[in-house]
């Protein structure tokens, strides 16, 4: 067997899976399939995207890393690395309204395919998992750039850092 699948088979084994009361992997395939026809309605075009943004009270979330981040973001985006998030982070940036509107994009979303937006594989793109956490701690109002677009371009609002 090779080893990735030795690997697989092992964490695979429920006994192990629910060995730390602190990670909850059935919850997380749960929450993945109840978010999966809901993030399916919260994909936005480019332009619809632009549009939302600009709307007074909007959240542009940018949830890759700092040093990404600090490297070139859209404008107007602010940064929560999505490994710093947590019920009080989330809250403290977010502020005190569940439902405040928050639009996210990840490096997939970029056809440059350069730093600081290297692609990653798709099934890892950072907004899958961006969404999916959003929305487990209870900001629903969640909306995803859908298209691909070039940083270069102007219409897009990049901010070289």
């Amino acid at each position: 067997m090779r080893p990735m699948l030795l690997a697989a088979a092992l964490f695979a084994t429920p006994a192990l899976a629910q060995s730390n009361p602190q990670i909850d992997y059935p919850g997380f395939q749960a929450l993945t399939a109840a978010v999966a026809p809901e993030r399916a309605q919260r994909l936005l075009a480019f332009d619809a995207f632009r549009a939302e943004a600009a709307k007074p009270g909007v959240l542009l979330l940018d949830a890759r890393s700092r040093d990404a981040f600090a490297a070139g973001h859209i404008a107007g985006a602010v940064n929560l690395p999505l490994t710093d998030f947590t019920a009080d982070s989330l809250a403290a940036l977010i502020g005190p309204d569940p439902n405040r509107p928050i639009l996210i994009y990840c490096n997939n979303n970029f056809a440059n395919d350069r730093p600081p937006v290297p692609v990653k594989a798709a099934p890892l793109a950072l907004n899958i998992q961006t969404f999916i956490n959003l929305v487990g701690y209870g900001y629903s109002n969640v909306r995803e750039l859908a298209d691909v677009v070039d940083f270069d371009d102007p219409k897009v609002g990049w901010v070289k850092g």
